[in-house]
């Protein structure tokens, strides 16, 4: 069915499917539904986790409220928490969503490189971008050895977003025990000044290959996460942040994505993260731009002209 250059489509417009945590959704996936049915779109909420695969089916995939068969596109604002063996499966049904020439944002493939710290890093590296000096090695020993040899570090939680679990660790701090980690030790360069008295950094959203919108995070704490209390501020991105957070986000195939940028001491600009089911509720509150009608209109113009992968 085709789509006007805005995205809108008529009623009766495609069938999508709105990946959701278990509890039903939050201000994102609510704020999502609304901009997607006004464009036209049917929308069913579900979670990934009541999905299933299902050789009785001719679609070979059991997903809520499509009676055994499948939508146009689906959309993935959470994966949600779980085991290795469920996390396996529920990207498991988004590979197979996209196989079956179903629309995925993001698909399973970005989210993987995305939500795994040490391979997203790679590939900015890969793509040329400037990043922290970053080790994610497994190990406690080894981890503790590389931990004399650079000073101040920071341990990130190999899977984890919103600041959860960030630890700054200055001379005499010890490790965490391996099984706190998962004995995976993912260890950045800590990029404030010894005497800083000010954090801040930047969140630029990214739909298409276009800027969005974007703020700067200015924290009370080194932690400029806006979920862990820093102030979100607008910013308009200048052309160094653009191309950074482009790349970036094309380099681990994201559809959308927000991309974190920092500046080191020297005043270098360096990529830091990338997510691929990034909140917006603090961009929005800075922004005078609909950011859940933008990516409506993104996602729906995508699922309407299917454009192979």
């Amino acid at each position: 069915m085709p789509a006007s250059a805005d995205g809108s489509i008529p009623r009766g417009g495609p069938r999508i499917a709105l990946f959701v945590e278990d509890d039903g959704g939050d201000w994102h996936a609510r704020r999502l539904t609304r901009a997607l049915e006004a464009r036209g779109a049917i929308v069913v909420t579900t979670s990934l986790n009541r999905c299933a695969f299902d050789t009785r089916l001719t679609s070979g995939l059991d997903i809520p409220g499509f009676q055994g068969g499948l939508p146009e596109g689906a959309f993935v604002r959470s994966v949600s928490a779980g085991s290795l063996e469920q996390i396996t499966m529920r990207l498991g049904i988004l590979h197979a969503l996209e196989a079956a020439g179903v629309r995925v944002w993001n698909n399973a493939r970005a989210i993987e490189r995305c939500v795994d710290k040490s391979t997203a890093t790679w590939r900015f590296q890969r793509a040329g971008l400037p990043t922290p000096v970053t080790r994610t090695a497994e190990g406690h020993d080894a981890a503790a050895a590389y931990r004399k040899e650079r000073g101040t570090l920071v341990l990130k939680p190999l899977f984890g977003s919103q600041g959860n679990g960030v630890k700054r660790l200055s001379d005499g701090d010890e490790l965490p025990p391996s099984e706190e980690v998962g004995d995976v030790y993912y260890l950045q360069e800590y990029l404030r000044g010894p005497d800083a008295a000010t954090f801040e950094d930047w969140r630029v959203l990214v739909s298409c290959g276009r800027i969005l919108s974007a703020m700067k995070r200015r924290g009370r704490t080194w932690i400029t996460n806006v979920h862990q209390g820093a102030e979100p501020v607008v910013h308009e991105p200048d052309d160094e942040m653009r191309d950074y957070a482009l790349r970036a986000a094309l380099a681990v195939g994201a559809d959308y994505a927000g991309v974190d940028l920092i500046r080191a001491i020297d005043g270098r600009l360096l990529v830091l993260e990338i997510n691929s089911n990034p909140a917006w509720k603090g961009l929005q509150s800075v922004s005078g731009l609909d950011i859940a009608d933008a990516l409506a209109a993104d996602f729906l113009v995508d699922v309407a002209n299917r454009v192979p992968r």
